[in-house]
């Protein structure tokens, strides 16, 4: 019978240029979660190396490992020392020029549990994902590790409803969404305030919509890039219960380990006192796999 709580750890880090530094760095901060109590942790976004996706440059595809390389090694390692769950986000090279934002689940034994590849890839100014990785082909899956069934997202699938849902539908008690997202230091300012907060409301939403416990792990500090503006990531990581509930948060600008519980059979009550799953017309939804409904009604020389 699987547990009905179980305590998750979020590593809200820095990274240095150095690759060895960051790993080591990352899987400290696990250790620290799992004795502080963490049954299943999850790192950033990338978290072995600096935010490469800043500009588009063919040297970064050397930062690539294959599966069982050494940084999921070092993973596996510390999972099954820590008797920890992990969630370790790495830069996947699955073959001569097919490079994949990836995310491997290992069990407190060490043991593989599975392998995510992040579906949705963005390109905007500083973030051109686009040029490194090839979008995910494995689906959105939960993955049952000793303690629950947690499902990995990645960064910019926070912002898909479909993703959430279809990771909740895999049968997810928590989602974790390892992430890089910070501010253009030109635009913050502005639209700082307001950027942040549609990126903690639309996941929230997504645990209310889901009836979820949602965790985002954010990285902090500012990385500068060769000809770019550089970057402020900001942090405020995050933990957030079924109904929306922050559980727990961090700051904007510090390393921090977030630890928050699991609690099953609070999930179980709140779909029952809103049974959003219950009540879906899966048979009125075949028209959301179109990129968008155009109206038939329009001729070729209508449509713009």
């Amino acid at each position: 019978m699987n547990p009905v709580r179980f305590t998750i750890g979020l590593m809200q880090m820095a990274m240095e240029a150095d690759h060895e530094a960051n790993l080591r760095h990352g899987l400290d901060m696990a250790a620290q979660a799992a004795d502080e109590g963490a049954q299943v942790v999850c790192l950033p976004e990338l978290f072995t190396s600096r935010y490469f996706c800043q500009r588009e440059d063919t040297a970064m595809f050397d930062k690539a490992e294959a599966l069982g390389g050494p940084t999921l090694r070092a993973c596996a390692a510390c999972a099954e020392k820590h008797g920890v769950a992990i969630v370790a986000p790495f830069f996947e090279r699955r073959a001569p020029g097919l490079y994949h934002n990836s995310a491997a689940v290992f069990d407190a034994d060490g043991s593989w549990l599975g392998l995510y590849r992040k579906m949705h890839i963005p390109d905007d100014p500083a973030y051109y994902e686009k040029f490194y990785f090839t979008p995910g082909d494995l689906g959105f899956r939960a993955f049952t590790t000793r303690f629950g069934k947690v499902a990995p997202l990645i960064c910019w699938d926070q912002w898909y409803p479909e993703a959430a849902r279809l990771a909740t539908l895999s049968g997810a008690d928590a989602l974790f969404y390892p992430t890089a997202i910070g501010w253009h230091p030109h635009e913050q300012n502005q639209y700082g305030a307001a950027q942040l907060d549609a990126w903690m409301t639309v996941q929230r939403g997504h645990a209310v919509a889901n009836g979820v416990y949602v965790a985002a792990a954010n990285r902090v500090g500012f990385e500068p890039c060769e000809n770019q503006a550089g970057i402020t990531f900001w942090g405020s990581s995050f933990i957030a219960d079924p109904q929306g509930v922050l559980l727990a948060q961090a700051s904007h600008d510090k390393e921090e380990i977030l630890l928050a519980e699991v609690d099953v059979t609070h999930l179980e009550d709140v779909r029952r006192n809103w049974p959003f799953l219950r009540d879906r017309r899966i048979d009125a939804y075949s028209e959301i796999t179109n990129r968008f409904l155009d109206s038939d009604r329009l001729s070729p020389d209508d449509a713009t």
